[in-house]
């Protein structure tokens, strides 16, 4: 018997999340009845816009790709004891350190270019999430307002190479001045999964790194001291641990996934360097990584589920005539009851051990 109860625990355990999205879609009906809109049909337009087509499941794992990339790094920098809110910020920098590489070399074969491209979206990444790592190693500063202001900072230098340095030539020459950079030469260009679709070699990429996140964190002696510095951080410095150390790298390595996510965007769908390119993942990524109860893997379905809410409400809101700001309010319950489940599902294993 005692058994079968571990069995059924594990099993309500995992149902957790699901349960918390049923309930988050519940509420959902209610808020869009108050909207004068069909909960039913705004449902089965979101569900048939994200999975009802070819066209429409490529695109939620294009969605997907990127919010898994940030997920990953939120995830380090989570289990390490330090909140990264800077993904949006890092994701931008990483565009724009793979754009640079790119169109600084046209001429170097794919083979040498791409590479080098990807790596520079993960050095600037890492670079941006360094900064605020090495401030509250060396100063205290917290992690929360310096990541969220050195978003801003990002989005300014963005702006101001995108209507300078960068800008595309053409545009000075045409006199329409818009915030873009030159197209990538095409040898940099991630390959395309799904022919004429935006499905390309970044979703590879993206599963790959989830299976190597993993790996580091659960098998290596590095990842288990950035756990141990999340779990316990006096205990980890009771042993031996550099604490701050450890925090600075956590935030670091969530900066070079997020740089990572950035790259992959401008090589694999845009194919330039634009204004707001980073569509919000830098946000949704910490979602995704919720969702996912901060485990690598966990973060692979729960990316295809927000990728999928994100590519359905663009339909839901035609179907329906309903405001697609209610796709970021799902998103919110979602989170709010997945951590509440958490909560619980903790209560309940401190009464088992309790009790029996």
């Amino acid at each position: 018997m005692p058994y079968v109860k571990r069995i059924l625990s594990g099993w309500a355990e995992a149902l957790l999340p699901v349960a918390a999205v049923a309930l988050a879609l519940l509420i959902g009906a209610g808020m869009l009845l108050a909207l004068g809109a069909d909960p039913l049909k705004a449902y089965s337009a979101m569900l048939q816009g994200a999975a009802g087509s070819v066209s429409g499941i490529t695109q939620t794992l294009v969605k997907a790709t990127p919010l898994l990339l940030v997920g990953l790094g939120i995830t380090i920098a989570f289990r390490g004891g330090v909140i990264n809110i800077g993904g949006e910020g890092q994701l931008i920098v990483g565009a724009l350190a793979a754009t640079a590489m790119a169109l600084a070399f046209p001429e170097w074969p794919g083979v040498i270019l791409l590479p080098l491209a990807l790596a520079a979206g993960v050095a600037g990444g890492a670079a941006w999430g360094g900064v605020p790592g090495v401030l509250k190693a060396r100063l205290g500063v917290n992690e929360i307002l310096s990541t969220i202001m050195m978003n801003q900072i990002a989005i300014q230098l963005s702006n101001y190479l995108l209507r300078g340095p960068m800008i595309d030539p053409a545009e000075i020459a045409r006199g329409t001045q818009i915030a873009q950079s030159a197209q990538l030469p095409q040898q940099v260009w991630l390959i395309r999964l799904v022919p004429r679709t935006l499905l390309n070699g970044g979703a590879i990429i993206a599963v790959v790194m989830a299976v190597l996140v993993y790996i580091f964190l659960w098998r290596t002696t590095i990842g288990y001291r950035i756990r141990a510095v999340g779990l316990n951080a006096e205990a980890a410095r009771y042993a031996g641990i550099r604490v701050p150390v450890y925090q600075a790298l956590a935030l670091a390595l969530g900066g070079a996934f997020a740089g990572l996510a950035g790259a992959v965007e401008v090589l694999g769908v845009q194919h330039r360097m634009m204004e707001g390119l980073s569509g919000g993942y830098g946000f949704s990524g910490i979602v995704a990584a919720l969702f996912g109860k901060l485990h690598p893997l966990g973060a692979i379905p729960a990316s295809i589920l927000f990728g999928g809410l994100l590519v359905g409400a663009d339909k839901m809101q035609r179907a329906v005539q309903v405001p697609s700001a209610l796709i970021g309010a799902l998103q919110g319950l979602v989170v709010l009851f997945v951590v509440s489940s958490d909560i619980w599902a903790r209560y309940w294993a401190r009464r088992r051990q309790t009790y029996g």
